[in-house]
């Protein structure tokens, strides 16, 4: 490793001490690891590495920080809490840390989602609705996300260089089918059409009759 690394690919034409060890230790590792942060970096901004340090207190598993918990209800969710919520979260917290540290099933989640399940099968959830509520919201985020680099993706697919003067009807109406294919492949053909019909007469014929005899 102590040996002068030859390049393979490049040659330089001036004297080069670069050992083998430096080359993959800083040319390539370190060089890796720079690339990987900023990507990362560029990725997840301040605010969302915030809220996802935020949503980490809500783990069972680790301990309950009132403070942390309120500032993501007032910071990330400012519209789904009212004033008067929002100070009356603070007090429940306090009583909630207390509670599911002495509770037989909820002690023992291992995770936020098994949490909101076992909140809603001990009926705790009526008991702690804000809680329940934000645990909700948390929930929710990465479905939101997803949702959105999906309809971004059937975008691309739906909307081509030959179908850029679509109007915007018609485009949702395409990136919903594309979106929640699931679902409309659920949908029967003739149903489908049948509806078609319904709205005004049509010239093409989409449906084909049997014919008895």
């Amino acid at each position: 490793m102590n040996e002068t690394y030859r390049y393979v690919i490049r040659q330089r034409r001036d004297k080069d001490d670069t050992t083998t060890e430096h080359h993959y230790r800083v040319e390539l590792f370190i060089a890796t690891i720079d690339s990987q942060l900023q990507e990362l970096n560029s990725r997840f901004n301040e605010s969302a590495t915030e809220l996802l340090r935020l949503s980490v207190m809500l783990d069972p598993r680790k301990s309950l920080n009132v403070e942390d918990i309120c500032k993501l209800a007032t910071s990330y969710y400012l519209m789904d809490f009212t004033e008067h919520e929002r100070n009356l979260l603070k007090l429940k917290l306090q009583h909630y840390e207390v509670d599911v540290q002495n509770h037989p099933q909820l002690k023992n989640s291992s995770t936020i989602s098994e949490l909101c399940r076992g909140l809603h099968e001990t009926g705790k959830s009526g008991t702690y609705p804000l809680l329940d509520r934000l645990i909700r919201l948390i929930l929710s985020l990465p479905v939101s996300t997803t949702t959105s680099e999906r309809a971004f993706s059937a975008m691309k697919i739906v909307k081509t260089r030959l179908r850029n003067t679509m109007n915007y009807d018609f485009l949702k109406s395409c990136l919903l089918v594309n979106i929640e294919r699931e679902i409309a492949d659920t949908f029967p053909t003739d149903d489908i059409i049948d509806d078609f019909y319904s709205i005004k007469q049509r010239r093409a014929q989409l449906k084909v009759y049997k014919v008895n005899g």
